[in-house]
């Protein structure tokens, strides 16, 4: 059974960075209830979606429950995605259900009085942007990007023996010599040359969702 491996996203390689779209691979296994895809899934989008919720002006506990409730719509849905036309990605569709539960809210809120220095609500409702905001984390650096490209790393590494992956990773991540990594991981240079190939064609068909 394939596993959700633990890679941080911190060790994603600019080779594989993606375009924010979701492994065609892991949704299908969702689509399908396989238990270990929706960890995955889960583990992947919820702190995006709760990224998504702070960043429109909810509070911690509000973008915690708007989180909740955006999974809950997503369980019931997901079988009824389908990436058909041009341009559309799971990561919009997600947002899009993200963005009614977030307007729910604040139509919520809207019937209740303003905290003392409070947030006019209204004016929150009206600025949920159609699009998602950009994640962005410390140095630039797009947190839904860095969990996505983490993600595929983890659904791809699975596929392939150690030394296989270990052959790619210290070539293509860590720049080393082939000669080196050959000499390390006893395999010909050949070997190692053929490793780097098929692992680079391998996330090359998950980046073409």
């Amino acid at each position: 059974m394939r596993t959700c491996l633990v890679v941080p996203p911190s060790m994603v390689d600019a080779h594989t960075s993606t375009d924010s779209n979701t492994s065609s691979s892991l949704l299908r296994r969702v689509q399908g209830n396989d238990p270990q895809a929706w960890l995955c899934l889960t583990q992947l989008y919820a702190p995006i979606v709760y990224s998504w919720a702070r960043q429109t002006g909810l509070q911690e506990a509000d973008a915690a429950d708007v989180m909740q409730e955006t999974f809950r719509v997503l369980v019931a849905r997901v079988g009824a995605f389908r990436n058909s036309e041009p341009g559309e990605t799971f990561r919009g569709w997600l947002w899009t259900i993200t963005r009614n539960k977030i307007r729910d809210h604040f139509r919520e809120l809207t019937g209740r009085p303003p905290a003392v220095g409070g947030t006019n609500q209204r004016l929150l409702l009206q600025d949920v942007p159609v699009k998602p905001p950009d994640e962005t984390a410390l140095g630039g650096v797009s947190v839904s990007e860095s969990y996505l490209s983490g993600q595929l790393l983890r659904t791809v590494q699975a596929e392939f023996e150690p030394r296989t992956w270990q052959a790619f990773w210290q070539v293509v991540v860590e720049d080393r010599r082939p000669a080196d990594v050959a000499n390390d991981l006893q395999l010909s240079i050949g070997s190692v040359y053929m490793a780097k190939s098929r692992v680079l064609k391998r996330l090359r068909q998950e980046l073409s969702t």
